[in-house]
């Protein structure tokens, strides 16, 4: 699993003697999983022996995406969301220290959003990231806390494990996350946690969130606290539909 989320998260193709590198794998072993994720499709050698995504990745994600019931329960919410706001809407889910989207209602806007379902950004910097970190229980908070780079994508981005705590006790403290330009500039965003289960991120829950997104120039901070209750009742209506089993959520955040 190593060797195959190294390839498939590689911004280019890799060879033999980067993933070494990288791994520090006994060659002998390196050889014999790279040699078993090619066979089973995962992977796949192009003509210059570099390392590539296997055609078979496609299918597991298809299958893992159509098959999620959190995304089937949230969709309604979703479009609704959508139709209020205008904007591009999106649902992502917590894993270890990052937002993976999960489901995303394009806007109706001549500019759109680059971002695609599947992609993976970082919570620290993050509406949807942000909002999921504050319902953590402390404990597992602090085990995120503690895994952080906190790499400055932009001017705004938060710098420090004090400065992203103080940010978490205002996003609690009104229920919303703002992402002012944190990890892209000229894209701004508001947030709110969806978490079901006893205690927020506990195993058999999920801890996630949505947001509204879209450019600054259209996109004002005023404009996203306006919208922010309705995406808090958004947030709410899913969490309260995947607690009560209208489908059986099994989303563990890991």
């Amino acid at each position: 699993m190593a060797v195959l989320e190294l390839v498939v998260n590689a911004d280019r193709p890799l060879r033999f003697t980067d993933i070494h590198a990288l791994t520090r794998q006994p060659r002998g072993t390196l050889h014999r999983h790279l040699s078993h994720l090619v066979d089973e499709g995962l992977l796949f050698q192009r003509a210059d022996l570099a390392y590539e995504p296997g055609l078979r990745l496609l299918s597991f994600a298809h299958r893992a995406w159509s098959r999620n019931d959190l995304r089937r329960i949230a969709r309604p919410h979703l479009d609704r969301l959508h139709a209020e706001t205008g904007e591009t809407v999106h649902l992502g889910v917590l894993r270890n220290t990052e937002i993976i989207y999960l489901d995303k209602v394009e806007s109706r806007q001549t500019v759109r959003m680059e971002s695609q379902i599947g992609r993976v950004s970082p919570a620290y910097c993050t509406g949807l990231g942000k909002a999921a970190l504050s319902v953590l229980p402390p404990a597992r908070l602090d085990d995120r806390l503690a895994r952080i780079v906190y790499y400055p994508f932009t001017a705004n981005t938060h710098r420090s494990r004090g400065a992203l705590v103080a940010d978490l006790d205002r996003i609690r403290g009104r229920g919303y996350a703002i992402d002012a330009e944190e990890h892209e500039v000229e894209i701004r965003c508001v947030a709110a946690p969806v978490a079901t289960g006893d205690e927020a991120g506990e195993s058999r829950g999920i801890v996630g969130g949505i947001s509204v997104t879209g450019p600054a120039y259209r996109v004002t901070i005023g404009q996203l606290e306006a919208w922010s209750g309705l995406v808090r009742d958004a947030a709410n209506a899913i969490s309260h539909d995947a607690a009560v089993g209208l489908c059986p959520v099994s989303m563990p955040d890991r």
